[in-house]
């Protein structure tokens, strides 16, 4: 019996659709001119280019500052796409950070030597370094076990030659001394409200997002930066969600405004509109330059303060009605109390410990709808 010989099986190849891919991977820098407002770690980096004698580094910083995509651009620019899967390990130390990560897959591609290639084109007819050593990249490395980190620490000494490590976190403080003592610490700060405005800018005019013309587009940019705290990966998040909301509230045929009301919905935070609302029932003077989204409050015509306790209590109760988070309205409501360009130090300082209170219960797991109405007749009493 004559079988029929089977044909040998074709590697597939897993292509991402562009229209499927997230934003934040479609948009991450490639190079290191793509990164922005971190002039000062980009600075010394690119030097290290010329000379391609990388030390151990440790990156930290708030999230979404641009960490791990300054590793991974550099990485690409000194070993080109065709070394760049065999010289550079990225790993995620939130998923595999235990020790026994460290003495298996970390050792053993630390331990691996690398052929000294030297600078040498390659397929896409540039020239890169491509030094005799490796990286590896530790995202999260803050998530570590104490264990894990300090079986590391052999690894680093005796590998040096031939494997770098980039250590990237949040918290440098949870990395143990004799990691940082051992490698160069660059610090990425927040990114500058003009970087962040205008990389959504230029996002949305290439994703053909309509963010409406003049202040309607200032204000959807300015409530992206806002609600996102500088985190540049969670303003392109939100951006893209309000993409998609915009575009399946549509009929197809036209195009869609993004408003900033949509911006705040995505983001889970309080519409500016129902903390000013709030804050004029308690008495705190509101008008058109305190509004964060840019709306006209003067328009709005927000009521006017309580004249006793159930006008306060019936305001909460409508909050409440709409299932806004307390903590969420709580800490705006502080934010604008405290920033309140009309309001005395001393009665700043009241409602800031009427807020601290309210956090501390609200942590414990105190009643959310009570807490709103002690904090907002505290308040009311005194702005009164």
């Amino acid at each position: 019996m004559f079988l029929k010989p089977q044909q040998k099986a074709q590697p597939v190849k897993h292509t991402i659709d562009p229209a499927l891919q997230p934003w934040v991977e479609k948009y991450r820098p490639k190079t290191m001119d793509d990164i922005s407002s971190q002039e000062h770690a980009v600075s010394v980096l690119k030097k290290t280019l010329l000379a391609t004698n990388l030390p151990h580094m440790l990156f930290y910083g708030p999230p979404g500052t641009g960490k791990t995509s300054t590793i991974l651009a550099l990485s690409r620019e000194l070993f080109g796409p065709d070394h760049f899967r065999d010289r550079v390990l990225e790993l995620n130390a939130s998923d595999e950070r235990g020790i026994a990560i460290v003495r298996e897959k970390i050792k053993g591609f630390a331990r691996q030597t690398p052929r000294a290639t030297g600078s040498v084109a390659q397929s896409d007819g540039k020239m890169y370094p491509c030094p005799p050593y490796k990286i590896i990249i530790l995202d999260e490395a803050d998530s570590m076990t104490q264990d894990a980190q300090g079986a590391l620490r052999r690894i680093m000494e005796s590998y040096a030659k031939i494997t770098r490590f980039c250590l990237v976190c949040n918290y440098v403080t949870r990395i143990i001394e004799p990691l940082t003592s051992r490698c160069s610490k660059f610090r990425f700060k927040p990114l500058d409200t003009s970087s962040t405005s205008s990389r959504l800018r230029h996002i949305a005019q290439v994703e053909n997002v309509w963010l409406g013309d003049g202040d309607d587009e200032a204000n959807v940019i300015d409530a992206l930066v806002r609600t996102s705290s500088g985190d540049l990966r969670r303003a392109i998040t939100y951006l893209q969600s309000c993409s998609r909301l915009a575009s399946a509230s549509g009929d197809g045929t036209t195009r869609v405004k993004i408003k900033a009301e949509d911006v705040q919905e995505i983001a889970g935070v309080v519409p500016d509109r129902v903390i000013a609302e709030f804050a004029s029932v308690l008495g705190l003077e509101m008008d058109s330059t305190l509004s964060g989204d840019g709306m006209d409050v003067d328009d709005m015509a927000p009521p006017t303060r309580a004249k006793n306790f159930d006008g306060v209590r019936k305001q909460v109760k409508a909050i409440v009605r709409e299932g806004y988070s307390a903590a969420q309205i709580l800490s705006q409501l502080h934010d604008l109390v405290i920033l309140h360009p009309r309001l005395d130090a001393r009665r700043k300082s009241r409602c800031a410990l009427i807020f601290g209170e309210a956090d501390k219960a609200l942590c414990d797991g105190a009643d959310e709808e009570l807490w709103i109405l002690e904090v907002g007749v505290r308040v009311w009493k005194v702005l009164s």
